[in-house]
């Protein structure tokens, strides 16, 4: 096995990346350690990049968390993850690892909690599989941060409903194949030229954020339904208002709860007997442990196996390798709609 091998390195804080060489590290005890084939982009890579937020504790640094690749080695302990040579895609973050850069997605090998890594199923590429990991892992634990445990099945004769405000994004668009997963009947916002893709997923309706009369007209759909619509994921900013003035038409004299995943601003608007929680693991690690096994090992290798999980939203292919990173961040700051960014590596 190589004893180095090339990152993209955050040397201080602003950046930029560049290209450098990294010890390859040893899997610790219930580490597996991954060659990266493909690299997925996700805003926050570029907040860490620009701002240090979320915290950086430790420079040189190594950014990013969504990757799919070849397993090269596994720690000690992990028993429940293929051996080398399998094709896997992983959540590979520094952030539950004390910033540690053996762990962090933009290098050639990295390291991956155990539980934070599922089978590539063969029909999928590794620019496909590289999309999951962050959006999966936020959209599921909205679920959960709100008490809806993963393996909710809901009926049709139970009329449950819920609203995803910004589902043509990364996480968006996992919330909805979630939801319809967990049984719901699922309403949505997004771009028109989104509603598509949204509906393909399992949207029930999706709805033009920008009307004038969206509010409005979601309420009167979900009435005309006969629906309960108590449950409600804010995937962008600025959902929150809009999502609580339908809420306030359409959960009656029942509880709602509302997963919100970006922070939540000071000050922020409430409504009577509303839970507004913001979308973030335990931080407890061994509670957390056990929801990373549920995402990863339990929800979404058997959506893969079974087919019912697809890679969303559409992918974007940019070249460079690690070398390129830096400039696809910079593209993913400038703005891209409905689409994730993948650099394969």
């Amino acid at each position: 096995m190589t004893t180095e091998h090339d990152a993209a390195i955050l040397p201080q804080p602003g950046g930029p990346l560049s290209v450098g060489k990294r010890r390859t590290p040893e899997p610790g005890l219930n580490d597996v350690l991954i060659e990266v084939k493909a690299v997925a982009l996700n805003p926050c890579d570029y907040y860490q990049r620009d701002h240090g937020m979320p915290p950086v504790p430790i420079y040189p640094a190594v950014l990013g968390s969504d990757i799919a690749g070849v397993v090269v080695k596994l720690g000690s302990n992990v028993t429940t993850v293929p051996g080398p040579g399998s094709r896997v895609l992983a959540f590979a973050s520094s952030f539950y690892q004390n910033g540690s850069p053996d762990h962090g997605a933009f290098q050639k090998f990295t390291l991956a909690q155990s539980e934070l890594v599922t089978p590539l199923p063969d029909d999928l590429s590794f620019e496909e599989g590289a999309v999951f990991p962050m959006g999966v892992l936020t959209a599921l634990t909205a679920w959960t941060s709100i008490g809806i445990p993963l393996d909710t099945r809901y009926t049709p004769a139970d009329k449950q409903a819920v609203l995803i405000w910004g589902a043509s994004s990364s996480v968006g668009t996992f919330a909805v194949q979630s939801a319809k997963a967990l049984g719901f009947t699922v309403y949505a916002t997004a771009s028109p030229s989104h509603h598509d893709l949204v509906k393909k997923l399992g949207a029930h309706a999706v709805f033009d954020y920008k009307a004038s009369d969206v509010v409005s007209r979601i309420i009167d759909t979900v009435k005309k339904d006969g629906v309960h619509l108590h449950t409600a994921h804010c995937v962008v900013v600025g959902a929150l208002q809009p999502t609580l003035d339908i809420l306030k038409e359409t959960k009656g004299d029942a509880p709602a709860k509302v997963a919100h995943s970006p922070v939540l601003p000071e000050g922020h608007p409430t409504l009577d007997n509303t839970q507004i929680t913001f979308n973030f693991p335990s931080m407890d690690e061994v509670i957390r442990s056990k929801h990373f096994y549920e995402v990863f090992h339990g929800w979404l290798n058997s959506g893969l196996k079974s087919g019912e999980i697809v890679p969303s939203p559409n992918i974007q292919i940019e070249g460079g390798g690690l070398g390129g990173v830096h400039a696809a961040l910079d593209k993913l700051k400038r703005g891209v709609s409905g689409t994730k960014i993948v650099v394969p590596i």
